[in-house]
């Protein structure tokens, strides 16, 4: 537990012990009253008002489990109705800490109580006594969403973990070729097929690194540089160019088209990378006859980049996962795609730092469209644009279809 974390649990069980002892000893009929009921000396009042501005839920639970307190946290999550606490994994905490002591445990939240969704408490609770009561006394649950740093959590250990895996790969490739070469130094052949073979496994490699470093920096590893207007035609012609050479080697051809001299707000670079990772994202999973397809129009105040091919497309169990670090629809294909599991994961992150979105829509068998939308800065407009909000499901096909053909 942080420091801060400790020192607000601190004062929350401070002015919970005080608030007992109000509750459960005569008081002082000439106290002040807070919220319409005497409540005893300026102290408890003080006490009870700190209980009901604090951000942690705090409720006391009696000896035969009737709620005394629950301050208007407790009762934002729904977790308490008149002197009743709802949810049972709370009450079994209750008796455990009657029996025990002080206990510490992640509760999950059943996502009907407050109509917020399932959320993951971190629960703090604490028998309170005093001297003059009698034993078991009351019990304290100090309760904090830790939903989000759960799961923060969850997805630090798998990336660490996905990246020693990733690393290991490349890595022990190169130490096995270098041993391959060492014994066959007598073979000029099979030296120039290992040498091969060792630099590919280099720029996999290579490429890694570089993506992670990349998808560091724009998850806030450094600050977002200031967004100035970029022009979308300079951004699809660079990444076009970037990706030119790997679609020529399977005689793949790209095709340009949508609308001209749109302008977006961002960084051209980042922009950049988000669209050439779109588009190789299509050529590694497409073929010789298929096509490949990039065009921006505006729409509803965004510029929209759709990359759409024909190749094998993506089984619906995996659409909403492909954004994901690490994450590959077919893992036998990794190796003969040379991905690593991080482009989308990248382009999902600029999107986001830009204060747009993509989506991908797909069939198997018919291919796959991802669409980038990022803030319009100027432009000319789409004639048929309107203010309908942007596709929300993974697997939606787009409204309508992009003119592709321009010279």
């Amino acid at each position: 537990m942080s420091p801060l974390v400790a020192l607000v649990v601190g004062l929350v069980l401070g002015g919970v012990v005080a608030a007992t002892v109000i509750l459960r000893f005569p008081r002082d009929p000439a106290g002040p009253a807070v919220d319409g009921a005497v409540v005893g000396p300026p102290e408890a009042a003080f006490a009870r008002r700190l209980l009901d501005l604090m951000d942690p839920a705090v409720v006391l639970v009696d000896v035969d489990d009737a709620v005394l307190l629950a301050n208007p946290s407790a009762r934002a999550l729904g977790i308490v109705r008149g002197s009743r606490l709802l949810v049972p994994d709370l009450l079994t905490l209750v008796q455990d800490v009657r029996a025990g002591g002080s206990r510490r445990a992640d509760v999950r939240l059943p996502g009907d109580l407050a109509g917020a969704g399932p959320r993951l408490m971190g629960v703090h609770g604490v028998r309170l006594h005093s001297g003059t009561a009698p034993l078991p006394g009351p019990v304290a649950l100090v309760l904090q969403d830790v939903t989000e740093t759960r799961r923060t959590e969850a997805v630090r250990r798998d990336f660490v973990a996905n990246v020693g895996h990733e690393l290991k790969t490349p890595v022990g490739a190169l130490a096995l070729l270098a041993e391959a070469i060492e014994q066959a130094a007598d073979d000029p052949e099979a030296v120039q097929r290992f040498a091969g073979r060792i630099a590919r496994e280099s720029d996999r490699l290579a490429r890694l690194v570089r993506e992670l470093i990349d998808l560091s920096r724009l998850q806030g590893g450094e600050p977002l540089p200031e967004l100035v207007p970029v022009e979308v035609d300079d951004v699809i012609a660079e990444a076009v160019d970037r990706t030119r050479t790997a679609a020529k080697a399977k005689d793949l051809h790209i095709a340009v088209g949508g609308h001209a001299g749109l302008v977006v707000r961002g960084v051209e670079n980042q922009l950049v990378t988000a669209v050439t990772n779109l588009l190789a994202n299509a050529v590694a999973y497409s073929e010789g006859d298929n096509r490949i397809a990039v065009a921006a129009r505006a729409r509803s105040g965004f510029a929209e980049i759709a990359v759409t091919d024909s190749g094998v497309g993506i089984p619906r169990k995996d659409r909403t996962r492909v954004f994901e670090r690490f994450y590959r629809v077919d893992q036998s294909r990794a190796s003969s795609t040379g991905g690593t599991g991080l482009g989308l994961a990248i382009v999902k992150h600029v999107a986001s730092n830009h204060g747009g979105s993509v989506a991908v829509w797909s069939e198997e068998g018919l291919g796959s469209t991802f669409t980038l939308r990022i803030p319009l800065v100027s432009g000319p407009t789409d004639p048929g644009d309107t203010d309908a909000p942007p596709p929300a499901a993974a697997d939606e096909r787009p409204a309508e279809k992009m003119e592709i053909e321009r010279s």
